[in-house]
């Protein structure tokens, strides 16, 4: 049996016979399109975690202000305020402690700042600026949680951390967004 002639190896012999097979089309296809693809799945999941992490200090935010609205946190009657089982006042440690115990293990607690301010009409409302997402400076934060009728106004901040601002994907600075929940309100005549 005779071999077969030797084919002689050409350049456009060998793109032809390229151009022809597709074997291994879909593997190239999606690493072109994965890094994308990726990027974009991972933004959406960290956008979402942001959005929750906001309605979850929202919460936090109006469920602490409940407490501070009733005078519960003034009296001493509330349980997490009270020291050795005496009731106290709470202080402004004792009633992050409490927002903390509203908020599930989402949070680091240590990277929480609360800032209570009261006084007597919406008009006489002065509020700190503690600065945005590059600029944020919780030095000053108060706890005043004001006495019968009184305006008070509850604002949580946390600096929530950002992982995927490497592919581009930036909505704070410093790989951090700050987020912010204020409640506002009249104390009720307790």
């Amino acid at each position: 049996m005779p071999s077969p002639a030797p084919t002689r190896f050409t350049l456009l012999a060998t793109l032809r016979r390229f151009r022809g097979s597709r074997r291994g089309s879909a593997a190239v296809e999606f690493a072109l399109v994965a890094p994308m693809f990726f990027a974009l799945l991972f933004a959406i999941i960290e956008s979402a975690l942001m959005f929750l992490a906001s309605q979850v200090l929202e919460s936090a935010s109006q469920n602490s202000a409940r407490v501070l609205l009733t005078g519960q946190a003034q009296s001493g009657t509330l349980t997490a305020c009270a020291v050795s089982g005496v009731s106290t006042p709470c202080s402004q440690t004792t009633f992050k402690a409490y927002v903390c115990s509203q908020i599930p293990a989402l949070f680091d607690c240590t990277k929480l700042y609360v800032d209570v301010v009261s006084t007597n009409s919406f008009g006489a409302l002065s509020l700190t600026n503690y600065g945005d997402s590059c600029s944020f400076n919780p030095t000053g934060v108060q706890y005043s949680a004001g006495a019968a009728n009184q305006v008070v106004v509850v604002r949580l901040f946390y600096q929530w951390p950002l992982f995927v601002t490497g592919l581009g994907f930036n909505m704070g600075c410093n790989n951090k967004r700050l987020l912010i929940a204020t409640a506002a309100f009249k104390n009720e005549p307790f």
